[in-house]
């Protein structure tokens, strides 16, 4: 059961860089110059990624620069990500819901529960 908690921890992760990509290119929306250095220069840094990162650059780019193209992908992804966020937050419940949230080593700990009624009811 401790493969679910290095599960839920990594959706986890992924979650959270989905929120910062979708924060990110919503920043770029508006099409001010703020907006376009900032996206020139954040998507610049995937650059430094060995042998794929200008690819991966023009890609995103859509193009050799940041331009009416890049606009549109960016909108396109500030769309479509919160749906991709909503369903791994599901999947990160649901491993959250198989492990517990306090339980580090991931061990069944329902030996040690007793039910609420009639126990503690007739107290």
């Amino acid at each position: 059961e401790s493969l679910f908690l290095k599960y839920t921890w990594m959706v986890g992760v992924i979650i959270l860089f989905l929120l910062m990509a979708t924060a990110f290119m919503g920043y770029v929306l508006p099409w001010g110059q703020m907006s376009f250095w900032g996206a020139t220069v954040i998507t610049n840094l995937l650059s430094a990624i060995p042998s794929l990162g200008v690819k991966i650059v023009t890609w995103i780019w859509g193009g050799f620069a940041v331009d009416n193209a890049t606009l549109t992908r960016f909108y396109t992804f500030h769309f479509l990500l919160p749906f991709i966020i909503l369903m791994m937050t599901m999947i990160h419940l649901l491993f959250l819901h198989q492990t517990g949230s306090n339980n580090p080593l991931g061990l069944n700990s329902n030996l040690d529960k007793i039910p609420f009624h009639p126990f503690f009811v007739f107290k």
